[in-house]
């Protein structure tokens, strides 16, 4: 077996370590000349965005686990200490709570990006797929730091969302006990939250590194959602891109910055600055906004379907909602083999343009209709965008490539560059 061929480096402590163990050759050809499509707009920032957040959560979230105290009578008072007598612990602690919110921003403007241009077609569905899982670890890590902070909205959402368990048929009780660690959401509850909310960022982190490791493998797609033809296609990934995404970097971080500093109670919940108190429930109880188009679809489900004929329930509004909560999710696993359309990028699919902007105003008002208490117009205006969020995947994607008549592809990435240029 042949050896690859080393890189030399000037910095001989470097060079010396590289010939020894070829760590940092392996960097280069995967980070710096790494062969990337050159037609990537800004909305490919957000990858690297989104890794950077990652970072950014597990080192202030380890901090933030030296001060904390895992237990219902000092959960709530150690939070306010790490805000007070700890030296910059309410930079660390705001850093933290806004840093989740902005985590979700870049991963959910990643994900429409790629549901936009195709990124989920052959040969990356096992790309979008791992994407899809990293979605759902930092869904149940995020949940669980929410209860964390041990107030009011803290408690009673971990009592709401672990409750939905119990709507399985036969195992939904054991459940929600197993997830309690007892009979109610109590110090048990607490303490297994903070262990798995401390460990899910390291899976998540695992996740991540086979999602690039498979993106390195596949290839990148582009805004033009075409294969690279020649090497005119392509541009190393430095400097090129690490000059892009520094740039989209410090927008993102000058934004982070403001809300943390100006802003830094914004998005949270001002029930959640109460002690929890299991004798007095809110009086609107929602989860945080990045949850809040699931929750829509959760209470769209409105009807107890019965068994034709009988009394019988078969599947209870509950039960109803439930499924269509993680389906909603789950869907997302299958979507290389719901849309079988040969092209990749909406630019060239107008039909499907026009059906992905209407899906993205579903789910803003999804996320409008999720703030709001379940009645009146919010209920209707929750139950057609839940109808068409399902349409979208299950419907409209499958059927659109029998009516579509898409635009003509260019013959390469240069080529439609260098026209535009």
């Amino acid at each position: 077996m042949t050896k690859e061929k080393r890189v030399g480096f000037k910095n001989p402590v470097i060079d010396w370590v590289d010939e020894r163990l070829p760590i940092f050759t392996m960097l280069h050809k995967e980070y710096a000349a790494f062969p990337t499509p050159r037609n990537f707009n800004y909305f490919w920032n957000f990858g690297a965005i989104a890794m950077f957040m990652l970072m950014t959560m597990i080192a202030t979230g380890i901090f933030l686990a030296m001060y904390y105290t895992p237990s219902t009578d000092h959960a709530f008072n150690s939070v306010e200490r790490i805000m007070r007598d700890v030296n910059w612990g309410w930079l660390i602690r705001y850093t933290h709570m806004n840093g989740a919110s902005l985590f979700f921003v870049a991963v959910y403007i990643h994900i429409f990006r790629g549901l936009y241009y195709g990124s989920y077609k052959y040969p990356r569905e096992l790309l979008w797929i791992l994407g899809v899982v990293i979605l759902l670890l930092m869904m149940a890590t995020a949940f669980m730091g929410y209860v964390l902070p041990w107030g009011q909205m803290s408690f009673w959402g971990a009592t709401v969302i672990t409750n939905l368990f119990s709507a399985i048929p036969l195992v939904g009780d054991k459940i929600v006990t197993w997830l309690w660690g007892g009979f109610a959401v109590d110090n048990p509850t607490l303490n297994r939250f903070f262990s798995l909310h401390y460990l899910l960022p390291f899976v998540i982190l695992g996740v991540v590194f086979l999602h690039v490791a498979a993106l390195h493998v596949s290839g990148s797609n582009n805004p033009l959602g075409i294969d690279v033809k020649t090497p005119k296609d392509t541009v190393p990934f430095h400097p090129y891109y690490t000059a892009k995404d520094t740039f989209g970097l410090s927008i993102f971080l000058i934004i982070y910055a403001l809300i943390v500093f100006y802003a830094p109670t914004y998005l949270g919940d001002p029930d959640n600055y109460i002690p929890a108190n299991p004798m007095v429930t809110p009086v609107h109880i929602v989860p945080e906004w990045y949850f809040l188009p699931f929750y829509a679809i959760l209470r769209s489900f409105v009807w107890d379907i019965h068994i034709p004929f009988t009394h019988i329930v078969l599947i209870s509004s509950k039960l109803g909602g439930v499924i269509l909560m993680f389906g909603a999710v789950l869907l997302m696993l299958f979507l290389p083999w719901l849309d079988r359309s040969p092209v990749r990028s909406a630019v060239f699919r107008p039909l499907f343009r026009i059906a992905f902007w209407i899906f993205v105003a579903a789910c803003i008002a999804l996320e409008w209709v999720g703030s709001k208490p379940p009645e009146g117009l919010p209920v209707l205006v929750g139950q057609i965008s839940t109808a068409y969020y399902f349409a979208f995947f299950l419907v409209i994607l499958p059927l659109l490539p029998k009516y579509e008549k898409t635009l003509p592809l260019p013959k390469s990435i240069s080529e439609a560059v260098l026209k535009k240029g």
